[in-house]
């Protein structure tokens, strides 16, 4: 499986980690939020989703398989991305009951593709952190 396609790098709760900054960054770098190693941040080891006693019940390993979706933290979770990220983590959910972790791992990676340089864009950021052009995500 290539990074572009790979489930380790799509979070339980819908986030694809090859285009958060702790996954971009060199310096603390993060494995993903599936990643077994541990290397990611303190702040991604207490994740109340990640570390949901009902996700691990569910066949998929997505939130949206669970009887509480959506649940509080990701109704959470989801508002906060939309308002300052302009993404929502349960279109992102919904996009992957529907269509499938493949068909979404190649719409996010259209995306999120910066046209300037061809990098990833980092979600957390308004400009491409290897050209530094300015990005707004295409949907």
């Amino acid at each position: 499986m290539n990074a572009v396609t790979d489930y380790n790098l799509i979070a339980p709760c819908g986030m694809n980690c090859r285009i958060c900054l702790g996954y971009l960054r060199e310096k603390n770098h993060c494995s993903g939020c599936r990643d077994d190693s541990k290397s990611y941040p303190a702040y991604c080891v207490s994740c109340i989703i990640k570390n949901c006693a009902l996700l691990i019940e569910t066949e998929s390993g997505f939130c949206y398989e669970c009887g509480k979706y959506p649940c509080r933290r990701l109704k959470q979770l989801d508002k906060r991305y939309r308002t300052r990220y302009r993404m929502s983590m349960m279109e992102n959910l919904e996009f992957i009951r529907e269509k499938g972790i493949t068909a979404f791992a190649e719409k996010e990676r259209v995306k999120w593709t910066c046209p300037g340089c061809g990098a990833t864009v980092c979600v957390h950021r308004e400009f491409c952190l290897s050209c530094g052009e300015t990005f707004h995500p295409r949907n």
